[in-house]
């Protein structure tokens, strides 16, 4: 769902009203289930919410008092089971729905406008990958896709977005070939920042992309969705570092937020 609501985010454009993903943790012959009260809670927004974006509707907590709407770049499944498992992760949710009304939770949103016209974009790239760094990887791993006619590439490297300095050379080369590589953390919450060590500042000089507190998912969707707008390497690079759909956050939130 995660990946359906990045991809929807960047198709749909100019939205006139919401578009809400909804689903259930658990299936709807338990005693437990979620499925009522996300459906009921992402009907409630689509119907009264001020905003007019792709959202992903699930419960706030483990408990059935709230739904939270997350917005579609910025939502993440952080839990294999449990109901309240989607979050938002370096944003807060978009809004609350609680009984029976629709809260907004932040003033960042594009607001319903019912004369908007929506623009359809829906062409995607398959030749993107998505590789997280590890010690000792082989950088043979990232040839491979080169290789194989991959135009894009989005590292998931470590902290504030390193890789070894044995992948520099064939980083080098990759992107002198006209594939476009970009830089996202392993790190769940946070931003990177590769002006702080000098291995982060020689990617920087070889061509590789900061994206800022992208989530890794988010980006791979977004460069097969830029691909698929254009072939041409500078205006790819140019589309990737722009925030189409709120999946850059302007600044780092202090509250970061895990499961109690």
């Amino acid at each position: 769902m995660g990946y359906t609501a990045a991809a929807l985010s960047f198709a749909l454009q100019n939205l006139p009203v919401p578009v809400i993903l909804v689903g259930s943790q658990r299936s709807a012959d338990r005693p437990s289930s979620d499925a009522a009260t996300n459906l009921v809670g992402a009907v409630t927004a689509a119907a009264n919410g001020d905003f007019a974006e792709v959202t992903l509707a699930m419960h706030e907590t483990s408990s059935d008092t709230s739904v939270a709407i997350h917005r579609g770049t910025k939502v993440r499944k952080c839990h294999t089971s449990r109901r309240d498992t989607f979050r938002s992760v370096n944003a807060l949710p978009i809004a609350r729905v609680q009984d029976g009304k629709a809260i907004m939770l932040t003033s960042d949103y594009k607001k319903r406008i019912a004369s908007n016209k929506l623009v359809l974009k829906p062409e995607f790239s398959e030749k993107v990958a998505l590789i997280k760094f590890y010690p000792g990887m082989d950088p043979k791993i990232l040839e491979w896709h080169v290789d194989n006619g991959y135009k894009g590439l989005i590292l998931e490297g470590t902290g504030l977005g390193h890789v070894s300095k044995y992948c520099f050379e064939t980083l080098r080369k990759i992107v002198e070939a006209g594939v476009l590589v970009a830089m996202t953390s392993q790190c769940i919450w946070g931003r990177i920042n590769m002006n702080v060590y000098d291995a982060g500042r020689d990617l920087l000089d070889l061509g590789v992309i900061p994206l800022e507190d992208m989530l890794p998912e988010t980006a791979l969707v977004k460069l097969m969705w830029v691909l698929g707008q254009t072939k041409k390497v500078d205006e790819a690079q140019k589309l990737l570092k722009t925030n189409v759909a709120g999946e850059f956050s302007m600044r780092s939130l202090p509250d970061a937020v895990g499961f109690e």
